[in-house]
């Protein structure tokens, strides 16, 4: 898969903010190899965190640096087909959320309690990487400890319209320029790490596939777990307190919070010391 050099620089600036060491490896699986950066104690409690769409594993540092790596060993993943260092397998495309389950059912099959393949993991995502998670918990919850979405799309309800529209120009032909002022008009014009915001310009130039859409997980079978749900509380994509109402209708166990002062895009790091403290805790 070719990787254009400028994104690769960025990449990398961005994952040196991580705290190290920092293990990066590729975890093979039936569409494809998939990259993993963690970082933690070896023998600590594994946490999966599932990124954005159009970001990259490397937005999880913020929240590794704020203290999650202290208590887990944390695993950021590149989602199949996005912007990253994840190879897609010809001819094994990850067409519907049955692919994405079980693409990400091979990559937690070999991170376990303590890197094996046994146990349970804590699964966390944002955004799309949180509808991700919440399907996949939804399929295996006797393989989940518990489930952490971050200002969720999707899972329990849809996108507000108006963010669609201003957002599709930026989807159907994205350029460095698009994605910055789209990102301005969504944080309200907020000060953004600048590793960031160049790994997300970077992210216009490369090849990417068209991402999984389909319904809301059933939430049936994550009543079972411990669900934690953290929400923007300046996101732009949907109403937070609505979001609010929704949640306690169909997970009424589910521990729900907002944080106030940060929007949607840049929840991992301008939120990442809040996350870091809440994430884990009962």
């Amino acid at each position: 898969m070719f990787v254009p050099a400028s994104f690769r620089t960025a990449y990398d600036e961005a994952l040196g903010r991580w705290p190290g060491p920092v293990d990066r490896t590729h975890r093979p699986t039936p569409y494809g190899d998939t990259r993993v950066n963690s970082c933690g104690p070896a023998t600590a409690p594994p946490l999966v965190l599932l990124p954005g769409g159009g970001a990259t594993s490397t937005v999880w540092g913020a929240c590794a640096a704020a203290g999650l790596a202290r208590r887990y060993r944390v695993h950021g993943v590149d989602l199949m087909g996005d912007p990253g260092f994840s190879v897609p397998k010809p001819g094994s495309p990850v067409r519907s959320v049955h692919d994405l389950t079980s693409w990400l059912d091979a990559v937690l099959g070999r991170i376990g309690p303590r890197g094996g393949s046994e146990g349970p993991v804590l699964l966390g995502g944002h955004s799309y990487g949180a509808w991700i998670a919440a399907h996949y918990a939804a399929r295996y919850p006797e393989r989940i400890a518990g489930l952490v979405l971050l200002d969720p799309t999707r899972v329990f309800a849809g996108l507000h319209p108006g963010y669609v529209l201003r957002a599709l120009p930026m989807l159907v032909r994205p350029t460095p320029r698009q994605i910055r002022s789209f990102l301005a008009w969504e944080t309200g014009g907020a000060a953004l790490d600048a590793a960031w915001l160049r790994l997300q310009e970077e992210s216009a130039a490369f090849p990417t596939v068209r991402p999984v859409t389909g319904p809301p997980p059933d939430p049936a079978p994550l009543r079972q777990l411990p669900v934690h749900v953290l929400l923007a509380g300046r996101a732009r994509c949907h109403n937070p307190g609505r979001i609010g109402q929704a949640i306690a209708e169909v997970l009424p166990e589910a521990r729900t919070e907002v944080l106030t002062g940060v929007s949607h895009h840049a929840f991992p790091l301008a939120a990442a010391d809040a996350i870091a403290r809440r994430i884990g805790v009962a």
